[in-house]
């Protein structure tokens, strides 16, 4: 019995260790300048804005840290933007980076928040979301009173469709 116990134990297999988050100490290690860019009509900025050397005129400059929420950006936008304070409004975020391989930017969807709802994506932070420093922030903000009515031929009830899910003239 002794011989099968050993053989059992020598085959084993460890685990290897995950290297955890570690927080950051954000009263030790400096924040970062955000370039976020804001949109009111529901759509994002297009990336040709920001290919020209220019970027899209609304912007907003946050400094916080690659721990940030997407929660605690709406904040701070909700914070500066009156508009945007009401309940139900939504803030559709993407990140605006250049591309490697050419002179020109790309966007990538990375969630979307709702003051007054709880959402899953309130809890990501920029660095899950791949943010690098250098990136762009460009947040599109969809008030309650921007919703259309649902079309009833199309099989929708009354009142409102909520957010647009249909993308096709987004050029990504």
């Amino acid at each position: 019995m002794s011989i099968l116990a050993t053989a059992m134990t020598s085959h084993v297999v460890t685990a290897e260790p995950v290297a955890e988050e570690k927080p950051i100490d954000r009263e030790k290690k400096c924040p970062l300048l955000l370039r976020v860019f804001l949109s009111m009509n529901g759509r994002h900025n297009n990336c040709n804005e920001f290919s020209r050397n220019e970027c899209p005129p609304n912007e907003l400059q946050v400094y916080t840290w690659t721990d940030a929420t997407l929660k605690e950006i709406t904040g701070l936008v909700k914070e500066v933007n009156p508009d945007a304070r009401r309940k139900g409004t939504f803030f559709d975020f993407a990140l605006v980076y250049p591309d490697p391989r050419g002179p020109i930017y790309r966007m990538r969807d990375i969630g979307t928040t709702c003051s007054g709802v709880k959402n899953p994506d309130d809890i990501k932070t920029l660095a899950d979301c791949r943010f690098q420093i250098g990136d762009y922030l460009d947040i599109a903000i969809q008030t309650p009173t921007d919703r259309r009515p649902v079309n009833r031929r199309d099989g929708g009830g009354g009142g409102y469709m909520g957010r647009q899910h249909d993308r096709r003239d987004r050029p990504y």
